[in-house]
């Protein structure tokens, strides 16, 4: 890549050529060190390594200092096209194992990519001088298994970034920091919302009574939404009979993602990894009629994926999670203003919960082998028509992503954009043209004969425990009023104001609010700064002139504190502040 290229494509190059720079210095300063891959990843790069030193984040220094000398040496990244057995001489000679055995599965002729005496097996592109490698860091480390599978060694994965320049490396390191002060896996134990327990495996959530309640916020709220938006609910069983994901194609080609299947009074029963096809299963248990269509059905249906240990990662990557999942069935002619329901619904939920800024990307097929897809052409011009359609209606800006479609279906992906800036994948709005087919699925139409209905799979947040780690991440904890498990802490200053307390926690509750009472003998200080700690709204400090002039002392998560308050009216503002679900305080 030509210097002063600042395409995305460049600057992936010259992450790529990082990594190359980092595994000559891992291999010059800890000899003996083999190197398995370094990939571009997004934000930066990795590289897996073999080696006997165990690495920690005290090697970064070391490290980047060697990387920075290779770097100003101004050597050329040059490509060398060679044949696979002469590579293969190569990397035995050097006793690289790891390249070896990726050797056996490249084709007759490969490339290596060289500099400063250091050779990489690599297809590039790179940058043509080490020179433009200038603004990097180097971040974690961590324990990756060769090629993902538990069977193969566990390696050492050295994380980095790097970027064109120094400014645009200050502002993600700053994210980064950002990022660790809001991560979920430390404010969620912190706050007392959910925990993994190891006696009970990895991957699995144990929701805290905080936790627990904001879910079941959550949810309600949904449930509520749904109700309204003409969704009928179902519940269906955690564990079927394999046949069934036989039957719906899952065994054949998500058997990866799926746990073994267990036997009961000898037939195979599978854990669900999907809803899909227990809703398909309610659809057939009688014949409908086209006025029964559309049939909108939504389950909050928890689901269980087989996912390795390596890539478990709080509550974003579990093995046992919650998906607000709905099944539409309808006609063709129903399906323009099916779509548009689905993608209205997916904003306006975004909305409530504070996120403002979104990326869309609709899926289409693959063009170049239709005959890798389920549905017929008609079906697919439609489907992708109504999805496209749908968001130039609504004026909504979208990435259109050729051949990136499922084979049995179009989708369209709305990804949330964080407070940090970080774009999350939730909401899909994804036709399916296999499954009605598997399970023979049909209506009675208007002329009587039987047709087969199209099905549409929507989720609006996706997973609820990921959705509930990114909203932590959101709002570092802090919720908003009417998300906050607690939301008023009530302190006292002695236990002579206790009985005032009380009887204002009383009035809260009644008010439909969730107060929480420190009445402990401790000094009012400590109760303040727990109560901070705990991120609670509001705090309200019941002292000896509160209950004589029946007032009250507040101090908001901001720090601001008001005083001589009319209990009254700061009580029928905060149910107003909930009922606006606003995600600042009404008091500011």
């Amino acid at each position: 890549m030509k210097e002063n290229d600042k395409s995305k494509e460049a600057l992936e190059a010259l992450r790529h050529s990082t990594s190359h720079v980092m595994a000559q210095a891992v291999q010059e300063l800890f000899p003996g060190t083999k190197i398995a891959i370094g990939p571009v990843i997004e934000d930066g790069f990795y590289y897996d390594f073999d080696s006997e030193h165990r690495f920690t984040e005290e090697d970064f220094p070391a490290i980047e200092k060697r990387m920075r000398q290779i770097a100003e040496g101004n050597h050329a990244l040059v490509r060398k096209d060679i044949g696979r057995e002469q590579s293969k001489e190569f990397w035995r000679s050097k006793n690289e194992t790891y390249k070896l055995e990726l050797l056996e599965e490249l084709p007759e002729a490969v490339s290596h990519y060289e500099q400063d005496g250091f050779q990489d097996l690599c297809r590039g592109p790179h940058v043509e001088n080490t020179r433009a490698i200038r603004h990097f860091k180097l971040l974690t480390v961590a324990g990756a298994y060769w090629r993902g599978s538990e069977k193969n060694k566990m390696l050492q994965r050295i994380y980095g970034t790097a970027w064109n320049t120094k400014e645009e490396l200050t502002a993600h390191l700053k994210m980064l920091e950002e990022a660790k002060k809001r991560d979920h896996r430390k404010l969620g134990p912190e706050l007392d919302l959910f925990s993994i327990q190891d006696e009970a495996g990895p991957g699995l959530i144990f929701w805290h009574p905080k936790g627990a309640l904001l879910r079941r916020i959550i949810e309600d709220w949904e449930v509520g939404e749904l109700l309204k938006r003409g969704y009928q609910l179902a519940a269906t069983p955690h564990v079927m009979r394999l046949d069934l994901w036989k039957t719906s194609g899952h065994s054949e080609f998500f058997s990866a993602n799926m746990f073994q299947p267990m036997e009961v009074e000898e037939a195979k029963y599978q854990l669900k990894p999907m809803n899909c096809p227990g809703h398909i299963l309610i659809y057939k248990s009688r014949l409908r009629s086209y006025r029964e269509l559309p049939l909108r059905m939504a389950e909050m249906g928890t689901v269980y994926r087989y996912e390795r240990s390596g890539v478990l990662h709080g509550l974003l990557r579990v093995r046992g999670f919650t998906q607000d999942d709905a099944h539409i069935f309808c006609t063709p002619e129903q399906i323009d203003d099916e779509v548009a329901g689905c993608v209205q619904f997916s904003m306006d939920l975004l909305k409530t919960f504070g996120f403002t800024e979104f990326k869309i990307e609709l899926s289409t097929c693959d063009q170049s082998h239709p005959e890798a897809s389920a549905g017929s052409p008609e079906q697919w011009d439609q489907a992708q028509g109504a999805l496209e359609g749908t968001l130039r209606r609504m004026g909504l800006e979208y990435k259109i992503m050729p051949g990136e479609a499922a084979f049995y279906g179009p989708k369209v992906d709305i990804k949330l954009v964080d407070a940090l800036g970080r774009a999350w994948q939730l909401s899909t709005i994804q036709f399916d043209f296999n499954l009605p087919k598997r399970f023979g699925i049909e209506y009675v139409a208007k002329d009587g004969a039987r047709r087969q209905p199209l099905m549409v799979h929507r989720t609006l947040l996706g997973s609820m425990e990921r959705f509930f780690g990114i909203l932590i991440e959101q709002y570092s904890g802090r919720f908003p009023l009417w998300l906050a498990p607690v939301q008023v802490k009530v302190l006292t200053l002695t236990e002579k104001q206790d009985g005032s307390a009380q009887e204002f926690a009383k009035k809260l509750r009644e008010a439909g609010l969730r107060p929480e009472l420190d009445l402990r003998n401790e000094k009012i200080g400590h109760k303040v700064r727990d109560a901070t700690l705990e991120r609670v709204p509001y705090q309200v400090v019941i002292g000896p002139r509160d209950v004589e002039a029946g007032t009250l002392s507040v101090r908001l998560a901001s720090g601001k504190q008001l005083q001589g308050l009319d209990p009254a009216q700061f009580v029928a503002r905060l149910g107003e502040e909930v009922a606006q679900k606003r995600t600042a305080s009404i008091l500011v």
